[in-house]
């Protein structure tokens, strides 16, 4: 996966910042956005990101994903 792909998310992941649920449980399952940037460093240095993929789904709304639970369209 690399940035500018189109991605499914293809489990069940709950968040509950999503702009039109706040403070709600939301599913993203079979949600598809864009992958806006790969963590991989920061301020130069190398760190391990829980979360590397961060998936642009609208202008609003964007979330940290791990790669198993995308998919590449």
């Amino acid at each position: 996966m690399n940035v500018g792909d189109r991605v499914r998310v293809k489990e069940s992941v709950v968040v509950y910042h999503h702009p039109d649920h706040r403070n709600q449980a939301f599913d993203l399952k079979d949600a598809e956005g864009e992958i806006a940037a790969i963590l991989t460093e920061w301020n130069g240095k190398p760190i391990s990101a829980n979360f590397p993929y961060l998936v642009s789904f609208s202008n609003k709304f964007r979330a940290h994903l791990r790669d198993f639970e995308l998919e590449v369209i």
